[in-house]
């Protein structure tokens, strides 16, 4: 899918190391999966979706936070959620200045992501261990 202006104008924005981070990221969601749709929601969030939201970037003073809707239910062998660990639900990746994401581990986890939102209703989702 095409890239909204209006993430690029938000990476823009941002001018410092997280508009890197951000644009770094979101250039590993669309090498995952170059149909995902992107939006902006929640005050100016960029968020990535296919067949349900995958996750979104906010950013924040010290980091960027990686917030996977459905996280809790998705095998994370590489250990990359760092935050949100008690939810029921999401899980996040804080990554602060300087801070590094394993690039494959990272694209593993949106296609496991889509994965999960595409399947069929009647497999129920599990919460991973």
């Amino acid at each position: 899918m095409s890239r909204l202006k209006e993430i690029d104008q938000r990476i823009a924005d941002l001018g410092d190391w997280r508009g890197d981070t951000l644009a770094r990221v979101r250039e590993l969601i669309h090498e995952a999966d170059p149909e995902v749709v992107e939006e902006l929601k929640w005050r100016g969030t960029p968020v990535w979706s296919h067949g349900g939201i995958i996750c979104t970037g906010e950013t924040y003073k010290a980091k960027v936070k990686l917030t996977f809707a459905k996280g809790a239910f998705l095998k994370d062998p590489a250990n990359l959620f760092n935050a949100s660990l008690d939810g029921n639900l999401r899980r996040a990746i804080d990554i602060e200045e300087d801070g590094k994401i394993d690039a494959r581990a990272f694209k593993a986890l949106i296609r496991a992501a889509i994965e999960l939102n595409t399947a069929p209703r009647k497999v129920a989702a599990k919460r991973a261990r």
